[in-house]
């Protein structure tokens, strides 16, 4: 599987999830992705993933994902089957 998404240079600090997607610099707030990220410790928020496949980000400590798509505000249709 190749990547989905290029993920570099992840940091949470201040508040803040900062990163680059794509080649695209990102930040946003903590408290607008995620209640459990936004009350966690400093030490908490260190402690994360980043998928190979660029798919999203997994903080063990908090049992917390965020995901690149939903970060990006990407939205996937479902593929539609028709029943027999």
């Amino acid at each position: 599987m190749g990547n989905y998404h290029n993920v570099k240079e992840v940091v949470v600090e201040e508040g803040r999830l900062c990163l680059e997607v794509d080649g695209r610099k990102l930040s946003f707030p903590l408290a607008e992705l995620s209640d459990r990220l936004a009350t966690s410790t400093r030490e908490q928020q260190q402690v994360f993933e980043v998928s190979p496949s660029g798919y999203g980000i997994h903080w063990p400590l908090l049992d917390e994902d965020l995901s690149i798509d939903g970060l990006l505000g990407l939205r996937h249709e479902r593929n539609k089957k028709a029943c027999a």
